[in-house]
């Protein structure tokens, strides 16, 4: 903030100069008054970045502030010894270099320069790598803990579904887990929790697909990240495979191959697919759904249900009677 103030400041101060002032060097840029390649003792058509580092630190230790003894002395190689590390500052770095070059051989161009070296300043120095680590980290965190609360939300949903909670409740008593009084209740022992038992035995055995499946590490950001070669081996592999033995061969889809067709004209993840009803995947091969005529037979035949299914709503059709009422003012923004 404060260099594109003196930025601002500096173009102001620009904009009000007579229009006759010498064109030269600028006391706020760079290294003042002086040439950068001539502070650090450096002819520019023979510069050489290996020998760069050496010849700033025999330049620095020569000014530096505590080879001086007295206030003035000093002071004059504090002085000396900032313009020498701005210097270094300056010609290291390929942009700045390419940036100061163009300042020493466009004078003239006032302004720009100016806006040049102060857009530099501001520009806050930070390395990607870190800042990309820790983003995959955050974002890979944030994932894992969607998960776990919405995996806990299935959970608590089927705990607190009375056919569910009743067969975890039979395994439990046939393990041994929990008893029974003669009443038909669960016995209350010390040291033990009946609820963290069922619940238990619930995610043991139930099977949640979807959105709410169990957390799986193996979904995470920064876990695909790093398997992402084996990724990309894995499905050009595939590739070849398929071209190979449906293109060449001429074989017949297998059961996993039919439905990934299926899943592929359907538009959706594997997840999605996999929480479909047994009755829908029944349905997939009664129809030969990855055939591709009998898809769009299905297709068709399915939507027009939906269609018929919100006509009967109540809902549609208080839509309908407005929509007729106002004249058909209000269409989707795509319509």
């Amino acid at each position: 903030m404060r260099a594109w103030l003196q930025l601002l400041q500096a173009l102001l101060a620009l904009a009000v100069l007579p229009a006759v002032q010498p064109i030269g060097f600028a006391p706020e840029l760079y290294c003042g008054m002086e040439n950068c390649y001539d502070v650090l003792g450096i002819d520019r058509e023979q510069f050489d970045r290996s020998t760069l580092s050496k010849t700033y630190r025999n330049k620095a230790k020569a000014n530096h502030p505590d080879r001086f003894k007295t206030r003035e002395d000093k002071a004059d190689a504090e002085e000396r010894f900032r313009v020498v590390a701005t210097a270094y500052e300056t010609l290291k770095e390929n942009d700045t270099k390419t940036e100061y070059d163009y300042y020493l051989d466009h004078p003239e161009e006032r302004f720009y320069n100016y806006y040049q070296y102060y857009r530099r300043r501001a520009i806050v120095k930070v390395d990607v790598w870190p800042v990309a680590l820790v983003t995959i980290l955050v974002i890979s965190l944030v994932q894992h803990i969607s998960a776990k609360q919405k995996y806990e939300q299935a959970v608590a949903y089927v705990i607190a579904s009375g056919k569910f909670r009743h067969k975890a409740i039979d395994v439990a008593v046939q393990r041994k887990e929990l008893e029974m009084d003669k009443s038909g209740k669960l016995k209350k022992v010390r040291g033990r929790d009946n609820e963290a038992i069922i619940k238990s035995i619930i995610e043991e055995n139930m099977d949640v697909k979807g959105g709410y499946s169990k957390p799986d590490h193996m979904s995470l950001l920064i876990v695909q990240i790093v398997i992402l070669p084996y990724t990309l081996f894995n499905y050009a592999k595939w590739q070849a495979q398929w071209f190979l033995k449906y293109r060449v061969r001429g074989e017949e889809f297998d059961d996993e191959d039919k439905m990934y067709i299926v899943r592929t004209w359907m538009k959706i993840n594997q997840a999605q697919f996999d929480s479909l009803s047994d009755k829908e995947h029944e349905e997939i091969f009664r129809k030969q759904l990855w055939i591709k005529e009998n898809f769009d037979e299905w297709k068709k035949a399915k939507d027009a249900s939906e269609l018929e299914k919100n006509m009967a709503s109540g809902r549609y059709k208080q839509y309908k009677r407005f929509m007729k009422n106002n004249n058909d003012s209000i269409t989707f923004l795509d319509e």
